[in-house]
């Protein structure tokens, strides 16, 4: 009995041993193959949250001189509190918000904000993120590239502005700025790696983004031909604007939405690392909820802001048409914006994010709703975007 357990022992320190060894290897070949920094990130710190804005570097955006404000009308916050039971079928709508772990909620209507929420310490200036948000923000800055002429047309081949891709494989020059807004580059994301990181992972954590897009990037289909949600993509798209216009992506927002529509607040954008200093472009764009949803005021008037034109009104179209990739869906895609069918007369979009971070735009009814919070706190996704459509709906 003795021996037995002694061998038993001994199997285990063996085991635990080998484990351990085979754990380490996977540290040094992630830190040889990638870079020590990402090693660090991947097995060290707990990124991937939506705090991670309090942890990782970021360029700073400073608030607009002239300072949009809504309208604040609390009398419909019953009437808003009704319509949104009623029509997603939920008992109590507070209850709802703080058990899906809502960190703050917004429903503005004709410029005036009828329902305000916030739960678990959060206020009206909290700053939150907006994880893939930040994509519909990178597509209006490059509709607003083109339209200066910096970049010259969405047909353009990356490699235009990219030419070190094609030095790599002749490929990437097939692939359009179009492609890449559509989520249909045709470049590997693989996200079931055993030996090499997963695609997800390394566009979220690696510490040099420009060198990941560069070097990493493969070509393994015909561009336009399948969506494939791809955060190599927006990082490209990242790349471009940095070249096209010669300034920091975060400078040519602050000049070109965060000043003009009336930023009340400042934020900022997440960077990669503070040694590479580029934005994290498929994430990472920092504010409060009442100056996203100034954002979904901008698409919902076209791209106007009370008379000036900041984004091409065709570029909005465009954006949240439903480009045809998304087969038996219930949401489509566009340049970076989702799309649904919601109305007789009309369709609503949105601005996505992970864990359930959300701009909500209805022109039929002259909505808009901000939802941020810590996780998505229902089944899928979609089920935020359903009860929208329903409220929208069902709202007066």
């Amino acid at each position: 009995m003795k021996n037995t357990f002694k061998l038993i022992l001994k199997i285990a320190l063996w085991g635990a041993l080998i484990v351990l060894g085979l754990y380490l290897a996977k540290m040094a070949f992630i830190s040889l193959r990638y870079s020590t920094g990402y090693m660090v990130r991947e097995y060290f710190m707990d990124l991937g949250n939506a705090d991670d804005y309090l942890t990782l570097p970021a360029r700073e955006l400073t608030a607009s001189p002239v300072p949009f404000r809504f309208a604040v009308d609390t009398s419909k916050e019953t009437l808003v509190q009704e319509t949104f039971q009623s029509g997603a079928k939920i008992k109590d709508l507070d209850a709802f918000l703080e058990d899906t772990g809502t960190w703050a909620f917004m429903i503005v209507q004709n410029d005036t904000i009828l329902y305000e929420r916030y739960f678990k310490g959060y206020q009206h200036d909290s700053m939150v993120t907006s994880f893939s948000v930040a994509k519909s923000f990178d597509s209006a800055l490059i509709g607003i590239a083109i339209e200066e002429g910096y970049i010259k047309s969405v047909n353009d081949p990356i490699t235009d502005y990219i030419p070190e891709l094609a030095e790599r494989d002749s490929r990437f020059g097939d692939i359009q700025i179009r492609d890449l807004l559509m989520m249909a580059s045709g470049l590997r994301y693989n996200d079931n790696s055993i030996l090499l990181a997963q695609d997800d992972n390394l566009t979220y954590g690696f510490d040099d983004l420009r060198h990941l897009a560069l070097s990493e990037t493969e070509v393994v289909e015909r561009p336009g031909t399948t969506f494939v949600y791809n955060n190599y993509n927006p990082l490209l798209l990242g790349l471009i604007i940095e070249r096209a216009t010669g300034r920091s992506v975060t400078a040519y927002l602050q000049e070109k939405i965060w000043d003009p529509i009336g930023m009340e607040y400042g934020g900022s954008w997440s960077l990669d690392s503070e040694e590479a200093g580029f934005e994290k472009m498929e994430s990472g764009i920092n504010a409060r909820p009442v100056d996203f949803a100034k954002f979904g005021r901008l698409y919902l008037n076209g791209g106007n802001w009370n008379g000036t034109q900041v984004v091409p009104a065709g570029w909005v179209t465009a954006s949240t048409q439903d480009n045809g990739l998304i087969k038996d869906a219930p949401i489509f895609y566009g340049y970076m914006w989702w799309g649904k069918k919601c109305h007789s007369n009309g369709q609503d979009f949105l601005a996505m994010g992970n864990y359930g971070q959300y701009i909500y735009v209805s022109p039929v009814k002259n909505l808009i709703i901000v939802r941020n919070g810590e996780d998505y706190g229902v089944s899928e996704w979609a089920v935020w975007a359903e009860a929208f459509c329903k409220f929208a709906e069902a709202l007066p």
